[in-house]
């Protein structure tokens, strides 16, 4: 179902490329209703003749002509952002922000004005339309701009609606979790070279292993360690493995990487 008015995506890195494909994947928008500004002019160049949507440098134009304003860009020049668009902006529209570790309360002290805003931590697996996001309305934000923005994230993997307290938590678990996956894919992969696999071989099989281990968790929704059972046999080499993996901590280092991530992201985020 496509959506009035039109929206625009500050910022056209990997993740505001990913929104825009999402969105013109599911039909959300139609590549009328999308404006998409960036800095640079060859990526404007790119975006423009890959997907055929109005592209400009001028964010103020872009935030006065759209409904919805998707923010991504990095964190260092939020602030400098959102005091250019701030006179373009008012309580009719809505921003959705996927800028790490800046608050609703720090970008309305920004704006100076009453402006509903969205905040949203997603992932990078939200580039092969995989993400894991978790979306945080503030004060003042319509049901009908949650769902728009609902709409738009499940385009492009899994959305969960939470409390802004949990993002930071969320920051330090499904954020940061890529590189905590990617570093267990190697270590498989390290892993099956050790015991004579060809490389190629063994980072497919472990990276289609991950990926079929994700997708009985979500599909099943069976009990973790009921799917454990599964593979698990009295006296066999599951069993020898996962004590091994118990006896090397694994369990415990996952957790106290969360953990401290979580702790980073509040840290970075004390500039409220």
């Amino acid at each position: 179902m496509k959506n009035k008015g039109k929206i625009c995506i500050i910022g056209a890195g990997n993740m505001g490329e990913a929104l825009l494909k999402g969105m013109l994947q599911a039909g959300i928008y139609t590549k009328a209703e999308i404006i998409v500004t960036d800095i640079s002019p060859e990526r404007l160049e790119y975006i423009k003749s890959t997907y055929d949507v109005d592209t400009t440098k001028d964010n103020t134009k872009a935030a006065t002509l759209s409904d919805v304003i998707i923010i991504s860009v990095k964190p260092d020049n939020m602030k400098s952002l959102i005091e250019e668009i701030s006179h373009s902006l008012d309580k009719s529209k809505v921003i959705i922000s996927v800028v790490t570790g800046i608050s609703i309360n720090r970008m309305h002290l920004w704006l100076s004005k009453k402006v509903p805003v969205i905040r949203v931590m997603s992932n990078t697996p939200m580039i092969v339309m995989e993400g894991a996001t978790a979306i945080a309305p503030g004060p003042g934000v319509k049901g009908k701009d949650l769902e728009t923005t609902k709409k738009i994230f499940n385009s492009v993997g899994k959305t969960i609606i939470l409390d802004e307290k949990h993002l930071d938590a969320v920051t330090g678990l499904s954020g940061s979790g890529p590189a905590y996956i990617f570093t267990i894919i190697e270590a498989l992969t390290d892993g099956g070279v050790r015991v004579g696999l060809p490389r190629k071989a063994a980072l497919l099989l472990a990276s289609q292993t991950v990926l079929g281990a994700a997708k009985m968790v979500l599909d099943t929704g069976k009990h973790i360690g009921s799917l454990k059972d599964m593979v698990t046999s009295p006296g066999g080499t599951t069993i020898e493995g996962l004590y091994r993996l118990e006896k090397s901590g694994i369990r415990a280092a996952l957790i106290s990487a969360v953990e401290h991530a979580t702790r980073k992201a509040t840290e970075l985020g004390k500039g409220d």
